[in-house]
């Protein structure tokens, strides 16, 4: 018999025409849910291999720094713990730049060490004339915890680098969320603009880097982000204005 979804199903990872067995769906269909299922719990569960990332990065004197969520389970809990930087991890920020880089576990940590590096690097070659701080590899973090560490650095814009919630079908999609003028404890999701579903089978980084790059041009002419500033429009002054947008 004929498969009428199998050409979709090669578009998408989404489930889609699964089929039955009786009542039920096909043995090979439940497992492979279970086993998504699974690889989105150990997902959240993963530790940052913080080593590895700084070994390589390790040419851009990466700065490590924590939450104040004080393990994991504190992290899931208690979301506002994750969004304030620890004492002692506030003083390791020393310098003053425009932009903060900085690189979340989130919910996904094996995203920010798959797709992170290599997105902070073209991010950097993307933008050669802009005042960047070193990479910020943050353990326990919450898109807010950039704000803390931008006001550290009094920096106009931060650009967070965060491991997403797992999909079933993605335990590994990245986001960056850039913010303009960041004020800890006060700035809401708003006031940010958001690049979603970086990995390999989502937005490709290149693809990634251009959007991200036309955003934050954009928020740094406008001083501003958030639902005033459209992705669109970004991308359109980018299109035309790209070598000035990186000078």
């Amino acid at each position: 018999m004929s498969d009428s979804f199998a050409y979709l199903r090669g578009l998408t990872a989404a489930r889609i025409g699964l089929g039955r067995a009786g009542v039920s769906l096909p043995t090979q269909r439940v497992l492979e849910f279970q086993m998504a299922h699974a690889q989105a719990r150990d997902a959240i569960q993963a530790p940052l291999d913080v080593d590895r990332i700084e070994r390589e990065l390790v040419d851009l004197r990466p700065v490590v720094v924590e939450s104040r969520a004080v393990d994991r389970r504190a992290y899931l809990e208690r979301p506002d713990e994750g969004r304030r930087l620890s004492d002692a991890s506030r003083e390791n920020l020393v310098g003053r730049f425009d932009c903060a880089l900085v690189l979340g576990d989130g919910l996904s940590a094996l995203a920010a060490q798959a797709h992170g590096p290599a997105l902070v690097r073209a991010l950097r070659a993307a933008t050669p004339e802009w005042r960047w701080s070193p990479p910020v590899i943050a353990r326990m973090a919450r898109v807010a915890l950039g704000d803390d560490i931008a006001a550290a650095f009094g920096a106009d814009l931060v650009v967070m680098l965060i491991g997403e919630r797992p999909g079933l079908s993605s335990p590994d999609s990245l986001g960056a969320y850039m913010t303009f003028a960041p004020r800890p404890g006060v700035t809401t999701d708003a006031q940010r603009n958001c690049v979603s579903n970086i990995h390999p089978a989502g937005l490709p980084v290149g693809e990634a880097v251009r959007k991200i790059v036309a955003i934050a041009a954009l928020a740094r002419r406008l001083k501003q982000t958030g639902v005033a500033l459209k992705e669109d429009d970004a991308l359109a002054l980018y299109s035309r204005e790209a070598p000035a947008i990186e000078g």
